[in-house]
Order: C-alpha cells, then structure tokens, then sequence
C-alpha cells in the first residue's frame, strides 16, 4: 500500500513580531504519523491568513511572494519524499532531517558563501578582478546585517532561504543600505551566483529566484568620468601617433 505524504501550514496566532504579523508554521504528514517542523520564517498579518487554503490572501505583491515562498517549500517537500518514495528508508524523520539539513555537511547558509569566497579567492588577477571579489564579501555582510535586523538572527537555513527572503533583502538594500536600482541588482546577482552554487551541489533543492527577475536600467549619467575622459584620450593619442609615426625616444 502507498504511503500518503501531505505539507500543510498554519499560523502561530498567539505570537507576533514587532511588525504585528505572526510566523507560518510548517507540519508534514507521512500516513498516521505527523512531525513538526517549526517556522517558515514567513510572517503574515492573522487578517490576511486564510486557514481553509494555508495562503495567504489577496493578490498583492507581498501576497504573491509570500504565497511563492510557500510553494516552494511545499514543493522541497515534495521532491525529498518521492526521492525515497520506494526506499525501505523512507521514514517521516528521514523527510524531516533532509529537509533540515541535519544531514547534510552545510545547514545553513554563510558557511556556504564562505566557502564560494574561498573557492574563487585563486582566480583573483586572473578571471576576477580584485574589485568583484570584494564586492562580494560586501554582499555577504549586507546580507548578514539583513537577516540580524529583519529576523533577528545570525544565519539562515539553506531551505528557509525564499523568494519572500530575497525579496526583503532587496527592500533592505534599497531602504537600509540606500543603493540605487542598478547597484541594488547587482548586488543580488552576486547573492544569486552564490545560490545558484549551492544548487549546483544539491546543498539547496529550490529556487529562491524563480519569481525575481533581476534587470538594470539604462542610466544617462550626462557626463563622462576621469577613468573615461583619459581613456577616450589615450585612445586619440593613439590613433594619431599611428598615422604621424611618432615614437617616444
């Protein structure tokens, strides 16, 4: 006979955060057995929380997002237990322990950009400027400031990690930080590359960036910089001493 497996969601209506809005709790279901397996760390406003559909409701953007953040567990979920479907393994605790993380060597989601920043530290001055490396490294502080101010916490857990989280992390850029559009894009196809290494190791089972559509803008800044100016010059100079023959004694 099939075992049955069912996510199902609900709020913890008894706790709010400073923002008024309570944490989505995440249950599964493996035929009569049941396992807790604590917040989403998505918060919704009880008003807006539909207990029939485990949504929240609305079409707002937050509602949208929020509601993708949910899919996305769901469908994790769903991924590990048709993984072992067949197995003589499966087991509710096995579900819960990949799903968490808890056997795997990486849980949480820094060590993991730690460990990019260590592997493309020897292509620096070769395939990546000194530049982009750092800017990198400002990346993972500003995302490790954001998870402190937004949730209060020192790390993430590499399957709590969103579309709702990358998009309060993009609020937090844009408000916080105070980056322009195009920087604030850039930053997060920095966060991206590092993600999308993860899923390259099976570390993350999801797309956190599947609803982000990451564009820059045409910007006219109506004046040259120094570095473009001398450049422009460089290139004149040169175009003139190859057709006077002029060589430097």
């Amino acid at each position: 006979m099939k075992t049955t497996f069912k996510v199902s969601y609900y709020l913890r209506s008894n706790y709010e955060n400073k923002e008024g809005k309570s944490p989505v709790m995440l249950r599964i279901y493996l035929g009569d057995e049941k396992a807790n397996l604590g917040s989403t760390k998505i918060f919704v406003d009880k008003s807006k929380w539909s207990n029939k559909t485990s949504r929240m409701i609305g079409r707002t953007a937050e509602a949208l997002s929020i509601n993708a953040s949910i899919d996305t567990l769901t469908t994790t979920l769903m991924q590990i237990y048709r993984k072992y479907e067949t197995s003589e393994e499966l087991s509710i605790d096995l579900i819960r322990s990949v799903f968490l993380g808890t056997d795997k060597e990486y849980t949480t989601f820094l060590p993991v950009f730690d460990k990019y920043i260590d592997s493309i530290t020897q292509q620096v001055g070769k395939t990546l400027t000194k530049g982009t490396f750092y800017k990198y490294k400002v990346v993972r502080q500003n995302f490790q400031d954001f998870l402190q101010a937004k949730y209060h916490r020192k790390d993430i857990g590499l399957t709590e990690l969103t579309s709702a989280v990358v998009q309060d992390f993009e609020l937090y850029l844009t408000s916080v930080v105070g980056g322009v559009h195009n920087t604030t894009t850039k930053k997060l196809r920095n966060l991206k590359t590092v993600v999308n290494y993860a899923r390259n190791r099976g570390l993350i089972m999801h797309d956190p960036f599947a609803n982000h559509k990451l564009r820059y803008e045409l910007v006219d800044r109506g004046y040259l910089t120094e570095e473009e100016v001398l450049r422009i010059m460089k290139k004149h100079f040169d175009i003139w001493k190859s057709h006077t023959n002029l060589t430097h004694p």
